[in-house]
């Protein structure tokens, strides 16, 4: 018997907060190895606006909040995440930078506030399973007109093993994003790269919403 989305919800969540617990302390030694085009994605939303108030959804211990502060100074930035051992890392990173950053533990089911100028995904929407495509259209919800959605994530992989070993990690990996991301948004950058050689490729996109 199938079960409800609710309940799917719910079991993922749990999944992550545990995963997690394991990994927040060690997050920011070992992902530099594999988390290509953070910086990459940041520049380039950087060059496009000068936004006011930003959101990024998977914050995780705060290492994009910590550049995006640099790079908008003066905005009021948000971050979310499902998890505690990460917001507990990002908080003890955060709070002696800058009093306009805020966090706030939870999922994203619903808009925050629906006057965002850019709104960041960062490895984050590929292990959203399930809920990831709801979570694009709240993001849609959640950006004014004209307002940005910037993503950069694993893509895709030519090797089953590979994407096999991802998905233990709770990573899926099969170029699911790319095309709703089109879709939903006018794209300003949409690139996919190799990386070690072509072991998997990720995805840089950049996107505005419709006026």
């Amino acid at each position: 018997m199938n079960q409800d989305p609710l309940t799917l919800n719910r079991e993922h969540e749990a999944r992550m907060e545990q995963y997690y617990q394991f990994h927040a302390r060690m997050y920011d030694a070992t992902r530099w190895s594999f988390l290509f085009g953070r910086s990459t994605i940041l520049q380039h939303a950087a060059r496009l606006s000068q936004p006011q108030r930003v959101l990024e959804v998977g914050c995780g211990t705060g290492r994009n909040l910590c550049e995006m502060s640099r790079l908008f100074p003066q905005a009021e930035l948000t971050g979310l995440d499902i998890a505690a051992a990460m917001l507990q890392q990002a908080e003890q990173k955060l709070r002696p930078r800058s009093p306009h950053i805020h966090l706030q533990q939870g999922d994203y089911g619903q808009p925050l506030r629906g006057d965002f100028d850019l709104v960041l995904f960062s490895y984050s929407l590929t292990m959203m399973n399930p809920g990831w495509e709801s979570v694009l259209r709240t993001a849609l919800a959640d950006l004014r007109p004209g307002g940005h959605i910037a993503v950069v994530d694993f893509h895709d992989s030519h090797w089953p093993i590979f994407k096999q070993w991802m998905s233990i990690n709770h990573v899926r990996l099969n170029g699911h994003i790319q095309p709703v991301l089109q879709n939903l948004f006018s794209s300003l950058l949409n690139q996919t790269i190799p990386a070690y050689l072509g072991l998997w490729y990720y995805l840089l996109f950049v996107g505005v919403k419709p006026e």
